[in-house]
C-alpha cells in the first residue's frame, strides 16, 4: 500500500530523514515511535502530501506521489496536532463543507453514519468550539474518515485526552481499522500504542531502527531498544 524508497528530508542543514526505506501492506496498523525531533510528524506530512521530499520517493498503491499527488490524496485521511475544524461551524457543518470538496456521494447520509459511529450524534448542531478536547478529536476523526480512505495517518490523536476519551478513542480506531486500512499513528504512550498497532516502528536518526511485529514484543522490550537506540 506505501513504499518508501531513499525518502530524504532536510530543513536547511538539519537532517530529519535519511534514505528512508519501508514498505507497509495493506491492513497493517502502524504504531510509529521515537524521540522529538527525529522526524515522526514530517513523515506523516510527506506521505499526506502536506510537505515534499528532498530525495527518494514515496509510492501509495504502486502510483509515485510526485506524479500523482492530487489524485492520491483521495486515498489519505490525516488527523494533525490540529484538528482542522471550524469553531464557529457545528459539527455537520464541518463535515459538510468537507464532504463538499472530496465530492462525497450520499453525503448526508454519510455525515450521520460516521456521527454516530464516533458518539457525536445529538450534538452535531452544536458549534465545535463548545466540544472538549476528546469530542474534537473524535470529529477530527470523522472528518478523516468522510471519503472513506484506505489510509489513515494519525498524528499523536491520544494528546490531551483523559481516560475515557482516550478508551473511546481506542474503540473507534479499533473499529475504523478492522476493514483492511492502513493506518499508521505516532504516539508516545509506548503501552496503548503496542496494544493498537499489529507493527511497531521506531525512527531514530533518520531512518527506521527497529520493526517487529506487535506479537514478537514486550513493552519492556521496546522500553529497553527505546532506551538503547535513542539514548534516552
Amino acid at each position: 500500500m506505501i513504499e518508501l524508497r531513499n525518502l530524504t528530508k532536510t530543513f536547511g542543514q538539519r537532517v530529519v530523514l535519511r534514505g528512508l526505506n519501508v514498505t507497509i501492506n495493506e491492513g497493517d496498523f502502524i504504531t510509529l515511535m521515537g524521540a522529538n525531533g527525529v522526524g515522526k510528524t514530517t513523515l506523516l506530512y510527506l506521505i499526506a502530501t502536506l510537505s515534499k521530499p528532498t530525495g527518494g520517493q514515496i509510492f501509495i498503491n504502486g502510483y509515485n506521489l510526485a506524479d500523482s499527488a492530487s489524485q492520491l490524496r483521495r486515498f489519505i485521511g490525516l488527523v494533525s496536532h490540529k484538528t482542522l475544524l471550524y469553531d464557529d461551524l457545528t459539527a455537520e457543518q464541518n463535515l459538510r463543507f468537507y464532504a463538499q470538496m472530496y465530492d462525497v456521494p450520499q453525503a448526508t447520509q454519510r455525515i450521520e453514519t460516521l456521527l454516530n459511529q464516533v458518539g457525536l450524534w445529538g450534538r452535531q448542531h452544536d458549534q465545535v468550539r463548545t466540544y472538549s478536547r476528546g469530542m474534537q478529536q473524535r470529529l477530527a476523526i470523522a472528518r478523516a474518515m468522510l471519503h472513506n480512505p484506505p489510509i489513515l495517518l494519525l498524528d499523536e490523536p491520544d494528546t490531551g485526552l483523559d481516560l475515557y476519551a482516550a478508551k473511546r478513542l481506542s474503540d473507534l480506531l479499533m473499529a475504523v481499522g478492522a476493514t483492511q486500512r492502513t493506518i499508521i499513528m505516532t504516539t508516545h504512550n509506548l503501552e496503548w500504542g503496542i496494544s493498537m498497532g499489529n507493527r511497531l516502528l521506531i525512527l531514530a536518526k533518520g531512518k527506521v531502527s527497529y520493526d517487529v511485529p506487535r506479537q514478537n514484543v514486550t513493552t519492556a522490550q521496546v522500553q529497553e531498544q527505546l532506551r538503547s537506540t535513542l539514548n534516552i
